[in-house]
């Protein structure tokens, strides 16, 4: 007969992805899961194996559920730089307030933590930067043809410049810095690219 599962996996993996996302995965033992899940250990590793596998479900979930869908509405805002700023704007928001605040970015933290040394988590971190990356770029292409770019500003550079600015912004977040702060070190590199009355 086939295994019969008495819980939901998926509502389980979301209640390792908020544990791992707000305690880091180093501070989070199985015992923990245990816990916050309900679920006894054969039943964790009988689903999705043990810590590790647990730990990059989530982080591939994370991912999915909440990163990807921000760079693709950021990839195909036609505005151009105000799409960027609003972009900061909500992630800004979503880190300093809220249910979330002062959680930063798992996938932040991840490369702040001794997990990024794993070749399958470095892969889904590179995976992270590379589609951030990209979704700040093709808004800077726009931005660039709608004059909104200064003369020198190159879009490839300044993606690279502001996918810094949100990782710092996550990271900065988690360790306390308030929102008036972190606004004002984003326009500032906004201003560093920016055209006259680019963001109007």
């Amino acid at each position: 007969m086939p295994d019969i599962k008495h819980f939901d996996p998926d509502a389980t993996l979301e209640t390792v992805v908020r544990l791992f996302w707000r305690q880091g995965v180093a501070s989070t033992g199985i015992q923990d899961i245990v816990t916050a899940t309900g679920l006894n250990r054969s039943s964790l590793y009988a689903t999705f194996g043990g810590k590790q596998e647990l730990y990059l479900a989530a982080l591939h979930r994370y991912l999915e559920q909440r990163s990807q869908p921000m760079f693709r509405r950021l990839a195909e805002d036609e505005r151009g730089l105000p799409a960027v700023s609003e972009f900061f704007d909500d992630l800004i928001e979503a880190r300093c307030s809220g249910e979330y605040a002062r959680w930063g970015c798992m996938v932040s933290n991840a490369h702040a933590g001794a997990e990024s040394s794993d070749p399958d988590v470095r892969a889904v971190l590179d995976r992270h930067h590379q589609e951030l990356r990209h979704a700040i770029y093709a808004t800077l292409v726009t931005a660039r043809a709608r004059g909104q770019l200064s003369p020198g500003s190159d879009p490839g550079a300044s993606a690279d410049l502001l996918a810094l600015v949100a990782y710092g912004v996550n990271l900065r977040s988690r360790a306390g810095a308030d929102a008036a702060t972190l606004r004002r070190t984003v326009a500032t590199a906004l201003d560093s690219i920016a055209g006259r009355a680019a963001l109007n």
